[in-house]
């Protein structure tokens, strides 16, 4: 009773995407802070989630913030590979809330799976997945789309198609943040995104959630923000090189990028200038425990 009672309230809150009405943008630049944590992918995987913000002193045994002022930011794909993204997006939701009242911040960002669901490609999501949105959102009268879908599937694609009730949760999210000389993307920040400009590319995929208006050109292609791997995955001197371009255009001294397990946990690449902190957290993965601590130009993997 207290869920739906929960996810009514969800919905009504984001129901302003029907009128036309974006939820309040975040900015995509925030002046430095003391400390940063940065978080992987967590891929439906609650257990792993919360074991991973225990370890880093962000939450206590009741999974309430307690870590003051500190600022974390979760590189996004918390979606797909597992059943429980309902209540991991409820405990993020909530933690957000707690942090900023404690003067802190959690940052979530989204990932390629994230846009996914959004895009109602649905290749990776668990029969489990599908089970818990059922009754996530009410579905009114049958459309075409939701005709095109099994059953099943129908209240996933409800609560994640452009202006639905949990796109409008993804629509108050950035895909790309920068926090001081940090840069924070799940997969990687290129030149010609630089080009296009980082807040705009922000705003549209934003409005594109929201339900009002397209995805931004290429934003479903292996070289956007949320899908290239040219820095996480071996990457050789001239990805390098794209690399040192757009963080020095950015006055950034480092990127931080999800997206790719890294098997031998995380690790830096391109001398130390782009961190992969996408440690496979998930059960799916192997359920490894590691975050990245970013203290000025210190930089350390906290890790069990």
């Amino acid at each position: 009773m207290i869920r739906r009672l929960i996810l009514l309230i969800m919905a009504l809150c984001f129901a302003g995407s029907v009128l036309g009405v974006l939820p309040e943008a975040q900015p995509t630049f925030h002046p430095a802070v003391e400390r940063i944590i940065a978080i992987g992918d967590l891929h439906g995987d609650l257990t792993a989630t919360l074991r991973v913000f225990r370890m880093a002193g962000i939450i206590d045994e009741q999974n309430a913030w307690i870590a003051g002022d500190l600022v974390v930011v979760q590189t996004g794909d918390q979606l797909d590979r597992g059943d429980q993204e309902q209540e991991i997006l409820e405990f993020l939701n909530r933690l957000q809330d707690e942090a900023a009242a404690a003067s802190g911040a959690l940052y979530l960002l989204n990932g390629n799976h994230e846009l996914m669901n959004a895009r109602l490609d649905l290749r990776y999501v668990t029969e489990g997945g599908f089970a818990d949105f059922q009754d996530a959102v009410e579905i009114g009268p049958l459309d075409s789309l939701l005709l095109a879908h099994p059953e099943n599937q129908r209240g996933r694609v409800a609560a994640f198609r452009p202006g639905g009730p949990f796109a409008m949760q993804l629509a108050q999210r950035n895909t790309i943040l920068m926090i001081g000389d940090n840069l924070f993307v799940h997969g990687g920040v290129l030149p010609e995104h630089l080009d296009y400009g980082l807040e705009r590319l922000n705003r549209d995929i934003q409005l594109w959630l929201a339900g009002e208006g397209d995805a931004p050109a290429g934003i479903h292609t292996k070289t956007s923000p949320t899908w290239t791997r040219i820095y996480s995955d071996k990457p050789g001197a001239e990805n390098c090189q794209k690399l040192d371009e757009v963080l020095d255009r950015l006055g950034a001294s480092r990127m931080v990028v999800g997206h790719t397990v890294q098997e031998g946990g995380i690790n830096a690449n391109c001398n130390g200038r782009v961190w992969c902190i996408d440690a496979g957290m998930a059960e799916y993965y192997g359920s490894a425990t590691a975050v990245l601590e970013i203290v000025g130009q210190e930089v350390k993997v906290l890790s069990n």
